[in-house]
């Protein structure tokens, strides 16, 4: 597919690096691009370029007349930039990283995504195969880059992918057996520029799928479920709801997770008590983790005892330290409103908020309105700290007070938190202002809690 080809790798974060490498394996002549100055590459990625005879562009765009039989683009890269745009007047074609790791592979995607939840019901899904007995690979967005896992996966492997809408923008023959969209909330619009642009490129997820295959939708979702009716979808949609009992899909009834086939076929996998991950958005999260995996081949009793067992993952709702009677909750994954609104209710009450961060161009008003009652006080810092607060205060929250980081933000909290109290780092905005990724801002608000400890 890429022998011989002239491909440029744009991006050299971790995926770019990754496609890079694969890339060259399959016989590309690669080059590579980053908006990053020279002086400001890291050595490692020196090395590489050195190592592999590679020509690297950093800090500016490709010469004019530069051709290029493919550009791969990292999640990052908006691929409305007019270099790549020219690139593609010129016959190139421009794919990502999730598409180039579905061209070099031979086992099966299953591949999940949505504005919320993503990270949790892939982790989930992934650790429900492991104990099936399948060869899994956890991959994607979740951190460990696709291509490099997908490249030496064999037919029976199963890639469990989380895949974000930056992802999926750059897809074109990708084509998972089982297909889920978690959730459909405003997120990204600065990319994206509004719902319906952003729905579209979570849309491309079931895109080429077929009647085989299986998308497995929120059905408490309205919008999500309106856009997946008027776009179209040609696998069995197979609805996941909290709220109601579909015809069939995974439901909760009397207070068990239920799974019913097409057919009629009823199995019970647990009751909904047992989960150990606190929240409604994770009873959704558990639902849609149990019908990704029962269509997608795994016996209900296997996937009723990871349930039961799963206690979580790293960064989200993660019990982190306490101090004097306080509680330390890292909710770094929350990069949206809806994401930190599910963190609250969580957690139900008593909470000194942490939050803000770098603006997505999201309105903050809804969720500042949710404050009274469950939060106590509100801790601020990042770019969007004025824009939180001027939300905050529209809904008559007074409360608030302004930080310049994260020390400041912990010091600060702890010192308003009384016994019994919860201290939640739940930005409501992604990290980029101050942070590499928001695993580096739960890191860093783990240790600011070690060192109150």
């Amino acid at each position: 597919m890429l022998k011989d080809k002239k491909v440029l790798v744009v991006g050299m974060g971790r995926s770019g690096i990754a496609a890079a490498e694969e890339a060259l394996r399959a016989g590309a002549r690669v080059t590579v691009q980053d908006s990053k100055k020279p002086e400001d590459i890291d050595d490692s990625l020196k090395a590489f370029l050195e190592k592999n005879n590679i020509e690297g562009i950093f800090g500016r765009t490709p010469d004019e007349g530069s051709d290029y039989d493919m550009l791969i683009l990292s999640p990052g890269v908006p691929p409305g930039l007019d270099f790549i745009k020219e690139a593609r007047d010129k016959g190139a074609e421009i794919i990502g990283e999730l598409e180039l790791a579905y061209r070099l592979s031979h086992g099966k995607f299953v591949a999940i995504t949505g504005t919320n939840g993503k990270t949790t019901t892939t982790t989930l899904v992934g650790e429900i195969y492991k104990a099936a007995g399948f060869k899994t690979h956890v991959a994607g967005n979740i951190g460990v880059a696709v291509v490099r896992e997908a490249a030496r996966a064999g037919e029976d492997e199963i890639l469990v992918t989380e895949t974000s809408s930056f992802q999926l923008e750059t897809v074109s023959r990708f084509r998972p057996v089982v297909s889920a969209i978690l959730n459909l909330t405003p997120d990204h619009l600065d990319r994206h520029g509004d719902m319906e642009g952003y729905g579209r490129a979570k849309a491309a997820i079931f895109r080429n799928q077929t009647e085989e295959d299986f998308c497995i939708i929120n059905r408490d979702d309205e919008l999500l479920w309106n856009m997946v009716e008027k776009i179209g979808c040609n696998a069995c949609v197979v609805p996941f709801s909290r709220l109601t009992e579909p015809e069939f899909g995974a439901f909760v009834r009397e207070g068990r997770i239920t799974v019913k086939t097409p057919q009629g076929e009823e199995h019970d996998i647990c009751g909904a008590d047992e989960l150990r991950i606190p929240g409604s958005h994770n009873l959704e999260n558990a639902l849609a983790a149990a019908a990704i995996t029962f269509f997608g081949g795994v016996e209900p009793d296997v996937i009723g005892k990871v349930l039961r067992e799963f206690s979580g993952v790293e960064h989200r709702i993660e019990m982190c330290g306490e101090v004097d009677g306080v509680r330390f909750v890292n909710d770094s994954k929350g990069t949206n409103t809806d994401a930190a609104a599910k963190a609250i209710e969580a957690m139900k009450e008593n909470i000194i908020l942490i939050a803000g961060g770098y603006d997505k161009g999201a309105d903050f008003d809804e969720f500042a309105a949710g404050f009274e009652g469950p939060v106590k006080g509100l801790v601020l810092m990042g770019k969007t700290a004025d824009k939180l607060k001027a939300s905050a205060e529209k809904a008559g929250f007074r409360n608030i007070t302004m930080c310049a980081n994260m020390e400041e933000c912990v010091a600060k909290a702890f010192e308003q938190a009384e016994k019994g109290d919860v201290v939640l780092l739940s930005p409501a905005c992604a990290s980029w202002d101050m942070y590499n990724s928001f695993e580096e801002r739960g890191e860093h608000f783990k240790k600011c809690v070690r060192q109150l400890q």
